[in-house]
């Protein structure tokens, strides 16, 4: 009996270390982790190629950017970088008014500066032109000896070059890092057309209206010698001397 009790004691025993070491070696459940966020949405970039198209007319302009492969350069600066890119776009109207001096003559290498003569590498809002004007000199995106002059006049944004004196004439597109202006002539760099500007052409004369007292066939008064009102004018001059003229002729005949 003694033996009996003693094998149940050492059975139940087992049962108990065994049931607190697997307490012990079971892992703890995982923590909760909280739920991942999703994931930004990727930056809106302006196409320069869409935009370009669709407004102006700044067809010729689009032309040059694609074939000299200067809108790639553009494009990555307005979707890589944090500075962002301001352009400045003539219209069609502006390239068809160049004459002098002609693009036609440009080598490649030329064309391509005098578009990036065209843009700045940062974004600039209208606002931002009046702190920018009093800063000299801004270099653009062709290097630093292309330079543009600001100015800011009651609020219009004036562009100087040595060649060229034109003004922002519309926003096409201002949100950063991309901004458009409308400009109305081609901006032309010192650097490539050199410093002898041919000289204005001066304006033409305003056309001289005369006046009816200019007339030579008018009186002091304005009114036409061969009007009704000059005839009998005449008529009562002619009236008024002829006393006089009687009066002489007695005197001569008296003489005689």
């Amino acid at each position: 009996m003694a033996k009996m009790q003693l094998s149940i004691f050492i059975a139940v025993a087992f049962l108990v270390f065994s049931s607190s070491t697997n307490a012990k070696t079971a892992s703890p459940p995982a923590p909760m982790l909280p739920p991942t966020p999703a994931p930004a949405p990727a930056p809106h970039h302006v196409n320069l190629t869409e935009l370009l198209s669709v407004a102006g007319p700044f067809h010729t302009f689009l032309d040059y950017l694609l074939s000299s492969g200067v809108i790639e350069t553009l494009q990555n600066q307005a979707n890589n970088t944090e500075e962002g890119v301001t352009i400045f776009v003539p219209k069609d109207d502006a390239f068809k008014a160049q004459k002098n001096p002609p693009l036609s003559n440009l080598t490649k290498d030329q064309l391509k500066q005098l578009l990036l003569f065209h843009a700045l590498p940062h974004y600039y809002s209208l606002s931002e032109f009046k702190n920018l004007s009093q800063s000299g000199p801004v270099s653009t995106f062709a290097g630093g000896q292309y330079t543009l002059k600001f100015t800011d006049v009651s609020g219009t944004v004036r562009i100087d070059s040595l060649w060229t004196r034109t003004k922002v004439s519309s926003s096409v597109f201002s949100t950063d890092p991309v901004a458009v202006y409308q400009v109305n002539r081609v901006l032309l760099p010192e650097a490539i057309f050199g410093t002898d500007v041919p000289p204005m052409p001066a304006p033409a004369p305003a056309p001289v209206v005369s006046s009816p007292s200019d007339s030579p066939s008018a009186d002091s008064e304005g009114v036409n010698a061969n009007s009704p009102k000059s005839s009998h004018k005449n008529s009562a001059q002619t009236l008024a001397f002829a006393p006089i003229a009687m009066v002489v002729s007695g005197l001569v005949a008296l003489f005689l």
